[in-house]
């Protein structure tokens, strides 16, 4: 007989919306077939679609807000009490703003693995009532959760020191490019590549500002947006109205086309400082870009000690990103540097297995193992 499991916290399966999304689609399917009764709870509206997609994952939609405030809390509270009456095995939830929710599982006597994601409470982009949500969401997790997963061991750390719980370590994956060329548009190994939402905290003002001076002498592809316009992106539209060598492509939802743009390119910038493993650097990674980072402990723990970073400032980033884009020797070393990296734990293998060992213990009743005290 098989054993059940309810996916909580993500917009549905197959979505395509962010890091939880992309961990449900390789989750799913892999929990299906390793035995597992898998039902995935998503939001009313819309996902992409998938040919690849899963039909013996279930689908579960339940209502609730749709506003950036109150979507994430309300669509958690309807899928929790759907998931109390149905009971499953165990419930892995992402996001601690279910924490909120956790109580209504842990009455039905349901265990949980919840992904705590990062240090929501510190990033710049929420206000200050949604940093106090995250805050106290993440204190009743801590109350009530019965496992928790950090994707770094940096985050672990910080639970521990203000929580006093420990975690288990499992991270993102990444997934090379199936594509034999790159995109047309753009010379192999000769245009920069940044991936990012255009929020403060993802060093947007300042690559930007380093753009104008590297745009004299290479092409720069921007991917990402704010999802609702704003300076930085009519500081985007200024950069590629004056000059012809700065492409900003918005939302990339091909993710063959984004990945084969990470494997092409001749410099990566990754500028995320919170956090714990960015999706994206995972997936830059896989395909070997020459990676260049904001110097922070999150990502110096994912790229290892050869990998090459900056400071968060103009002059750091356009030098950095020179020397790089003007060494084909460098640009060989940082490829082989993520390829190697990668296998040391952030495949998808590697994650799905973790997370199958985790739910499996919480079915079984066995004690955790690989805890981060």
């Amino acid at each position: 007989m098989n054993r059940s499991v309810a996916i909580i916290g993500t917009r549905g399966y197959p979505s395509f919306y962010g890091g939880f999304e992309t961990a449900v689609r390789k989750l799913a399917p892999y929990l299906v077939e390793h035995d597992w009764d898998v039902t995935v709870y998503g939001r009313s509206s819309p996902t992409a679609g998938d040919p690849n997609r899963d039909l013996r994952v279930k689908v579960v939609t339940t209502g609730g807000i749709e506003n950036k405030s109150l979507s994430t809390l309300s669509y958690g509270l309807t899928a929790c009490l759907h998931a109390a009456w149905s009971k499953p095995d165990v419930a892995l939830v992402m996001n601690v703003a279910n924490g909120f929710w956790l109580p209504i599982l842990a009455m039905r006597g349901i265990p949980t693995v919840v992904n705590v994601d990062g240090i929501e409470w510190e990033r710049a982009k929420w206000g200050r009532f949604a940093k106090l949500v995250f805050k106290w969401g993440a204190r009743l997790t801590a109350r009530f959760g019965t496992v928790l997963v950090a994707d770094s061991k940096e985050i672990a750390r910080r639970w521990q020191a203000e929580f006093s719980r420990s975690s288990i370590f499992i991270p993102y994956g990444g997934d090379a490019s199936v594509v034999a060329t790159g995109d047309e548009c753009f010379p192999k190994n000769r245009y920069i590549l940044a991936v990012a939402r255009f929020v403060p905290e993802n060093t947007i003002p300042e690559f930007l500002e380093a753009v104008r001076g590297l745009s004299a002498d290479y092409q720069v592809v921007i991917v990402g947006s704010s999802g609702y316009g704003g300076q930085l992106e009519d500081d985007v539209d200024r950069l590629v109205a004056d000059s012809a060598n700065v492409h900003w492509l918005g939302h990339v939802a091909d993710d063959q086309r984004l990945l084969s743009l990470w494997k092409n390119c001749g410099a990566y910038f990754h500028g995320h400082s919170v956090g714990g493993t960015n999706p994206a650097l995972v997936q830059a990674m896989a395909n070997g870009a020459p990676t260049v980072a904001r110097d922070t402990v999150y990502n110096r723990e994912v790229l290892g000690p050869q990998g090459r970073f900056c400071q968060p400032d103009a002059r750091s980033i356009e030098d950095s990103l020179r020397a790089v884009m003007e060494s084909a020797e460098e640009q060989n070393r940082l490829r082989q540097v993520s390829l190697l990296r990668l296998q040391e734990g952030y495949t998808w293998e590697s994650v799905c297995a973790s997370y199958d060992e985790a739910l499996s213990r919480q079915t079984a009743g066995l004690p955790l193992s690989k805890v981060i005290p």
